[in-house]
């Protein structure tokens, strides 16, 4: 077991402030949480370390050692008393290394109805493995995946099983197009969004955004586009664009996708996004981050349906968030659209 200098020194005398890696923890729950876990893990028999990247890792790396993260946990832990810390966690890494023990499952034996396309942070993958892969929007990579028992398989090399990517893409996407919502709706004031959970492939649903509308909002095309985030793994947030209340609704949207990504589990994007309906002078296939355009690195079947922007940009100055272009565009047209006020 080894405990480095950052453990020790429970990151300085500011113990009391939020900890940048493993939040909702202080800086002092989270070095009591990493030397928990590190006593545990040694008890467990396995050699890891931590060098303050949420993470534990081997203490002498192999191909095949364990890379351990800790941010579902620290999310967990936090809604419970310190005192029932140690068993938490020892529960925690007895199943982990009991998966560890069984191995890695087998490759899908019938992908076409196996696979299912998965949003990932591209930080959380190796940068050879996805380095030829486009992101859907910035920080996100697509990726097929299956799941047995809860225990989801990434799987980043889908010629170890005779299929190209492009192929391994349209099976996961059209296996996602047959997964079903649970659609629940926040009210304020005059805002309305659509709150969707239901597995935790909801969140990759936006890669399928036509389908979510068509077959869990009952909508056809918006034709001024949505505000859309996915916070974490299981939750898809969405505001449908008619007028100038997009506004509040977006700052409504940003206070709901900062807390659920802060707190939650599984977090996945703290952003949010604007999707708008596909024309010619917004191509399927290339991705929009704000005035950079990225062509992809093959034909993108996932882009079909809408294009993909910011909503805000933060400014250089570290001002408040400031609204996009693509949405401050938007925004203008819609006050051109909206009726004049009553005469006095």
């Amino acid at each position: 077991m080894t405990i480095d200098s950052f453990t020790e020194h429970a990151h300085g005398n500011h113990s009391d402030r939020p900890d940048p890696a493993l939040t909702p923890l202080t800086r002092a729950q989270a070095a009591r949480l990493v030397r928990l876990c590190l006593t545990t893990t040694a008890e467990l028999g396995l050699e890891v370390t931590y060098k303050g990247d949420a993470a534990l890792v081997p203490v002498t790396p192999t191909p095949s050692s364990p890379i351990l993260g800790l941010s579902n946990l620290a999310r967990t832990l936090s809604r419970y008393g310190e005192h029932d810390w140690p068993a938490l966690i020892k529960e925690h890494f007895t199943q982990i290394l009991q998966q560890l023990r069984h191995g890695p499952p087998d490759p899908p034996t019938d992908p076409e109805r196996q696979l299912i396309q998965r949003l990932v942070p591209r930080h959380a993958l190796p940068d050879n493995w996805t380095a030829d892969r486009p992101d859907f929007v910035p920080g996100l990579v697509s990726v097929p995946a299956t799941v047995n028992e809860d225990v989801v398989t990434m799987y980043l090399n889908p010629p170890d099983f005779g299929l190209t990517w492009s192929t391994a893409e349209h099976f996961g996407l059209s296996n996602l197009r047959r997964l079903t919502d649970h659609v629940e709706y926040v009210e304020h004031d005059d805002i309305r969004l659509a709150l969707i959970t239901g597995t935790s492939f909801t969140a990759s649903r936006a890669l399928v955004l036509d389908t979510v509308l068509r077959e869990s909002l009952h909508l056809e095309t918006p034709p001024h586009g949505l505000l859309v985030s996915f916070p974490t793994r299981d939750i898809l947030l969405i505001h449908v664009i008619q007028n100038l209340s997009l506004i509040p609704a977006l700052g409504l949207l940003l206070n709901l996708t900062a807390r659920s990504h802060t707190h939650d589990r599984s977090p996945l994007s703290p952003e949010v996004h604007l999707a708008l309906p596909t024309t010619p002078t917004h191509p399927a296939t290339t991705l929009t981050t704000g005035a950079c355009t990225t062509p992809a690195a093959e034909p993108n079947p996932i882009s079909t349906q809408y294009t993909w922007h910011p909503a805000t940009t933060a400014s250089v100055d570290h001002t408040p968030l400031r609204l996009s272009p693509e949405l401050e565009s938007l925004t203008k047209l819609l006050a051109t659209q909206e009726p004049p006020p009553p005469p006095p």
